[in-house]
């Protein structure tokens, strides 16, 4: 199963209706995309902070996703500076450090930061199937949603039958390697495992229908509309005008 590390708890923000989460992770995040400005950049991240904050999450977990992210981030820091163009801070043999790449490598990790952590808060601490559900009720495609919740759920079973094949050729003496042999081993193996699945797939299907599916999920849990909700929602909308504001700021 996937890990969900920050679904359970009991903060402010897990006593939230998962609807105004999604669409509040929706908004925030289309804001802090667009803007600019390092006020405005700023002022996201230290939201975002404070949205972490609140659920309750444990640093360090939150740090080592963020981790992962920044890995990719730093990618940018490696080309941007040389490859941006425009003024020339420092001259590092034959490249040269570019204030315009610099600038667009900070943007990017504030931005990709602040919308990470938000995410995390808002979205992640809830589970899987609930964020469904959620998607589902705020009219989502019905498609969209049942195709996540099912790879969600069998996303797991092709794991197994994966570890399965690998399994049965190393018990045949398979031994990883960069030959022609290797290559083609692998090749079967993708082939076999889209086989299963195509097979499990059909499977599944069959039981589902016996079991008087029709196309259409039903959830147990109870949304809550309450003023908390209402309350949670203006601050954020609040927090999404500041940072407007900040960017559009006449300098």
């Amino acid at each position: 199963m996937l890990d969900e590390p920050f679904a359970s708890g009991n903060s402010v923000i897990h006593r939230l209706d998962p609807r105004f989460r999604v669409m509040a992770a929706i908004v925030y995040s289309f804001v802090v995309a667009i803007v600019y400005r390092f006020p405005a950049l700023g002022l996201a991240l230290a939201a975002s902070l404070s949205m972490i904050g609140l659920a309750g999450l444990n640093p360090g977990r939150v740090f080592y996703r963020l981790l992962l992210v920044n890995g990719f981030v730093a990618l940018f820091w490696v080309v941007l500076p040389f490859t941006a163009g425009g003024e020339i801070l420092y001259q590092l043999g034959p490249l040269g450090i570019q204030k315009r790449g610099i600038v667009l490598a900070a943007q990017i990790t504030l931005k990709s930061n602040a919308i990470l952590m938000a995410l995390i808060a808002l979205t992640a601490t809830m589970s899987f199937a609930t964020l469904g559900h959620a998607m589902n009720q705020l009219k989502f495609p019905e498609k969209l949603v049942y195709l996540l919740l099912l790879t969600y759920r069998y996303i797991f079973v092709i794991e197994q039958e994966y570890k399965k094949i690998l399994r049965a050729i190393k018990i045949r003496g398979f031994s990883p390697g960069t030959s022609l042999h290797c290559y083609k081993t692998y090749a079967y193996v993708i082939g076999m495992l889209f086989v299963r699945a195509s097979a499990r797939a059909e499977r599944v299907y069959q039981a589902m229908r016996c079991r008087g599916f029709a196309g259409k999920f039903y959830s147990l849990a109870e949304f809550d509309s309450s003023r908390r909700n209402y309350v949670f929602t203006a601050l954020v909308t609040l927090a999404a005008a500041g940072i407007l504001y900040l960017e559009y700021l006449p300098k």
